[in-house]
């Protein structure tokens, strides 16, 4: 060895600040000629090394770190975790008729699926028959179409519902509606309901912020998402009742802390309007979940799972009372990112896919979905759905990562990163607070300011490339890469539109106008809508009835802030 290197070898560093000094600012200049600033994928700065230096000084780790399945639940929702029993692996699937949507739910069953997710077409999602003119060229292009009780007879059929782990829908501003079919659709087959495990989405405020499948005002949502909740925590305790979604808002360009404080911030509002109605939190809290987008940069997702939990379990005792543990625990499920994927060169996505399933396990998620690799086309086919759901298995059972909890709690990097989105949470809430909440920040466009300019920064970060996507922006490829994709029946519409004129045939036309008119005079006396629909369901009342009574009621959604 000469003398440089033994120098060099030898040098005893015993600060941070001393190792920059003496040995990282003489190599600065190798990391500017990569690039000048490391960030994650949210903008926030990346140390070039994290020690213990960075570890807060008010608190030793044991206590800043807990324990998995004690509060505030930074390293887990449970104290055994993937030990015990692997996260659900339920697949986001459903097109067509109700029948196709069986059959594929059926395959993925099967083929080792512990869960399903019911993936709805546009017409159901904002509330129109097949035959509503507004309906045309969309039934069941990218979801099942589901527009009477008749139609989730077909979709369950030949379906175990008590031995599904989990079984979840996208109704958001129908979350009541589709709540009912699954009752007289359940008592129709003679099944217990308190034995299955239903999961509505049911976050309506996401939907005016991110999607646009809203219906009713913002307030008139509010009430309607409070009624499923309500009426699970005091029927269903097995169901759960709310996934607050961040995923929609992740995916339509915000930052990891903007996903969870405008998600949390919508949650607080439901929260505010079904403790007004005399449930104490530890009666409902314990059936709501989130919904999380699950992005590719391993550190910040795998911090922002974990600062989630210790958010939610803060807000739940500190400012709720919580007393049960239950109530305080934040259950997730992940969905990896579509909009990550991209249609250059789209097989790459299997990797993007593997790698988000990696963090969102690494971050101790209990639910997960897995994209397939052709989504920038289409919805899944048959193939790609497989492979998605093997990713999930592959990471299950071959990575190593399940055997022990929180695998990387403790890393400096980690440990500071969960802090750092914690921080930016708790400051957007105490905005949107100081703004009036969550539906006012929906009426004087806050949200939708904001998650304007961090989707302009995205896209400015790609077309400089400064942000890099492969076979997007960078190492692309001349040869064009052919995947099959799926195509529709064009079929579909015609015989689902076919079906609900045949039901309206059918059925006492006298006993579906009565369960309509019961139905109004509910919603203008405030009443809890969730028996009224269940009654207006069983009388093979449609989506597209149900719906036009209640905007005769509560109106129709209309913006009016300038963005």
């Amino acid at each position: 060895m000469s003398k440089d290197k033994a120098t060099e070898a030898d040098v005893d560093v015993s600060t941070k600040a001393e190792w920059h000094a003496r040995i990282a600012a003489p190599s600065l200049e190798i990391d500017k000629e990569r690039r000048t600033e490391f960030t994650t994928s949210s903008g926030l700065p990346l140390e070039r090394v994290y020690t213990h230096e960075d570890w807060p000084r008010d608190a030793s780790p044991a206590a800043r770190l807990g324990y998995p399945g004690a509060y505030p639940f930074t390293r887990g929702a449970t104290p055994s975790m993937y030990r015990t029993q692997f996260w659900v692996m339920g697949m986001y699937s459903g097109y067509g008729s109700a029948e196709e949507a069986n059959e594929r739910y059926r395959m993925l069953l099967e083929r080792g699926q512990t869960g399903f997710s019911i993936a709805l077409d546009l017409p159901t999602q904002c509330g129109y028959d097949a035959d509503h003119p507004i309906a045309a060229g969309e039934v069941g292009v990218t979801g099942v179409h589901i527009g009477s009780l008749a139609d989730m007879e077909r979709l369950f059929e030949g379906i175990p519902l008590e031995k599904v782990r989990q079984i979840r829908t996208t109704a958001n501003a129908i979350g009541p509606i589709i709540a009912a079919m699954y009752i007289a659709a359940f008592e129709k087959r003679g099944v217990s309901i308190r034995n299955t495990r239903m999961f509505i989405q049911n976050d309506v405020l996401k939907e005016y912020i991110s999607r646009g499948t809203q219906i009713f005002p913002p307030e008139a949502g509010v009430k309607l998402s409070a009624d499923v909740i309500e009426y699970c925590a005091r029927h269903l305790p097995s169901w759960t009742s709310l996934a607050m979604s961040g995923y929609h808002i992740r995916d339509s360009g915000s930052t990891a802390a903007q996903e969870l404080a405008f998600t949390f911030a919508n949650g607080l509002a439901y929260v505010e309007e079904v403790r007004r109605r005399g449930l104490p939190i530890d009666a409902f809290a314990p059936q709501l979940w989130t919904f999380l987008g699950g992005g590719i940069d391993v550190l910040e997702e795998v911090a922002k799972y974990r600062a989630a939990r210790r958010i939610w379990a803060r807000l739940m005792r500190e400012r709720y009372g919580a007393q049960n543990p239950e109530a305080m625990k934040l259950k997730i499920f992940a969905y990896t990112l579509g909009g990550n994927l991209v249609a250059q060169q789209p097989l790459n996505n299997i990797a993007r896919v593997a790698i988000e399933t990696l963090a969102a396990v690494l971050g101790g998620v209990q639910t997960i979905a897995t994209s397939s690799y052709d989504e920038a086309f289409a919805i899944p086919t048959e193939d790609a759905a497989t492979i998605a759901l093997r990713t999930q298995q592959i990471v299950a059972n071959e990575a190593g990562v399940t055997g022990t909890v929180d695998p990387l709690g403790g890393s400096y990097a980690i440990e500071s990163l969960t802090d750092a989105i914690e921080r930016d949470v708790y400051a957007y809430l105490e905005k949107i607070e100081s703004l009036g909440g969550a539906v006012r920040c929906i009426e004087n466009g806050y949200y939708h300011r904001e998650l304007g300019e961090a989707a302009s920064r995205y896209q400015r970060q790609i077309e400089t490339s400064e942000r890099i996507l492969v076979g997007l922006n960078a190492y692309q490829s001349d040869e064009e890469q052919k995947i099959p994709v799926f195509k529709g029946n064009p079929e579909t519409e015609r015989r689902q539109i076919e079906r609900v004129k045949a039901l309206r045939q059918q059925r006492d036309h006298t006993l579906v106008e009565r369960r309509l008119e019961e139905l109004a005079a509910q919603a203008r006396a405030k009443e809890n809508l969730v028996p009224g629909l269940v009654e207006a369901v069983k009388a093979y009342a449609t989506l597209g009835e149900i719906c036009e009574t209640l905007r005769g009621v509560y109106g129709v959604y209309q913006t009016s802030q300038v963005i």
